[in-house]
């Protein structure tokens, strides 16, 4: 079943901005999004790797439905703890956050922060087995 991620958009991308300090700046957002969850939420993530890469590759939007003139913000990859049975073997579970999408949609600092969280607790919430949109929106991270 394919599940929707955040951050589809129907505009065209933009050529890339040059690698800089902002990598950075984007790793500590990550991180203060990370710390922010309450612990017994960022728990889950123990086994999580969170991985902040460019953007996503062709075949990932391709296995979301998406179009070359879409992205995505965040994606989780990996077995739904909900979903998980005692007697299976592990299999890495990794969250990614992409960097490009997020910068080039939230250029404002505050509104990038903001959306940065939103998109790993969106992304925590599949984890965590919740897939459904209208249960993702109640929490507030649809």
């Amino acid at each position: 079943m394919t599940k929707q991620r955040r951050g589809s958009q129907s505009a065209p991308r933009r050529a890339r901005p040059a690698r800089s300090a902002r990598h950075d700046g984007f790793g500590r957002l990550v991180d203060r999004a990370v710390a922010s969850i309450p612990l017994q939420f960022r728990a889950a993530l123990d086994n999580v790797a969170i991985v902040i890469a460019d953007e996503p590759s062709r075949e990932q939007l391709r296995e979301n439905g998406l179009g070359y003139d879409e992205t995505l913000y965040g994606l989780y990859e990996g077995v739904p703890l909900n979903e998980w049975g005692g007697d299976w073997a592990p299999v890495p579970t990794r969250i990614l956050v992409f960097r490009l999408p997020l910068e080039e949609d939230f250029p404002d600092p505050d509104d990038l922060a903001d959306e940065v969280r939103i998109t790993i607790l969106h992304e925590l919430a599949h984890h965590l087995g919740i897939d459904d949109e209208d249960r993702l929106a109640e929490l507030g991270i649809d």
